[in-house]
């Protein structure tokens, strides 16, 4: 199976199955001499692991082992292995459904492709893969935090609920990472009445990059909001990625959304800091939405193996949404991306 590795020059390929015995992934570019342990990854490894208020409640610690490329504390140059085990697997909860597909999953397109699939909670197509890419992005943000570039996502809506004020400081204050405490408290409520109903929901996370240096991105077909956008694709919750204004910008006139140009820089973000597909030194800003989790108690129609109109109840242990644990593997995903265009040599830097 193709697919499996992403980065040019700081390079990352993930492994593993949701119900196997472990995944994990090999980092190779990664520039020596930066600090690096395992607490530096688990830090974000706890934001992402389920078995917590209203998520998944599979018992995971998602504790990260690295295997090579670090020695006495400082990262060598060479590949930095990392492992995560698989220590709460139930595959028995997805054997009533082996034989059906689920809606809004990708039991049924991998199959068309490979003849086979992994029915054992998706095998590779599940979100439990985004470990993978967080414990990478974790080492991203060690190499990223020395050169002062700074990434940081929270959410603007969920279920419905819409964020109305931005206090940053509240973002790591509820369990949301929800800027907006009063809507925070109604989404949480939302949740809960979805819980009971067997049903999930979708939302808006926004990403927040501070620091980045004007000059990272390359013409035409390597720019730097495309390789964001793939990167952010990438996430199976992820269905549509937006950059500064966005789709806001077609209802505005050129006046209205241009960026104007001063001695000190530019006076305003409409851009959402890249113009031509290169960094303009004001924040990153993007926004994206994530799809309801497909994964519900509700009665659904689909078929079975055969081709057969059937019935299905998905069974097992699931999250409401996919917001918050998706807000640590968006960071991952922007600080692979970054870290890989600040190893591009270019002339402007």
């Amino acid at each position: 199976m193709a697919g499996n590795s992403f980065g040019r020059l700081f390079s990352v390929t993930t492994w593993g199955e949701s119900h196997g015995p472990a995944l994990g992934a090999v980092i190779d570019g990664c520039p020596p001499a930066i600090h690096l342990s395992p607490a530096d990854i688990q830090k974000d490894m706890d934001r992402r692991r389920p078995g917590r208020a209203l998520t998944s409640p599979r018992t995971e610690t998602d504790t990260v082992e690295i295997l090579s490329g670090v020695f006495q504390g400082l990262t060598t140059g060479t590949p930095i292995s990392l492992i995560i085990y698989n220590r709460d697997v139930r595959s028995s909860d997805y054997s009533e459904i082996s034989q059906l597909y689920r809606p809004g999953h990708a039991d049924r397109t991998y199959e068309q492709k490979y003849g086979l699939r992994d029915w054992r909670g998706g095998g590779r197509s599940s979100a439990r893969e985004t470990a993978s890419r967080v414990a990478a992005g974790a080492v991203a943000r060690k190499f990223l935090d020395g050169r002062g570039i700074f990434v940081q996502a929270f959410t603007l809506a969920l279920a419905g609920v819409q964020c109305c004020d931005f206090d940053p400081e509240e973002i790591n204050r509820n369990p949301l990472y929800c800027p907006d405490p009063q809507a925070a408290q109604k989404m949480l409520a939302r949740l809960e009445e979805l819980r009971t109903a067997g049903d999930s929901a979708g939302g808006i996370v926004e990403i927040r990059t501070k620091g980045c240096p004007p000059g990272l991105g390359e013409p035409v077909f390597d720019k730097l909001d495309a390789r964001l956008a793939a990167a952010i694709m990438s996430v199976g919750a992820v269905k549509g990625v937006e950059i500064g204004e966005g789709f806001r910008a077609a209802g505005m006139l050129g006046s209205q959304n241009n960026d104007p140009v001063t001695p000190e820089g530019y006076e305003s973000n409409h851009a959402g800091g890249i113009l031509g597909g290169i960094s303009t030194g004001m924040d990153i800003i993007m926004r994206v939405a994530v799809k309801p989790i497909p994964s519900i108690s509700k009665p659904q129609r689909t078929v079975d193996a055969s081709g057969k109109p059937a019935h299905i109840t998905v069974k097992g242990r699931h999250d409401i949404s996919a917001i918050p644990r998706i807000i640590p593997v968006l960071e991952a995903m922007t600080l692979l991306v970054l870290a890989d265009f600040m190893l591009h040599p270019s002339p402007g830097r």
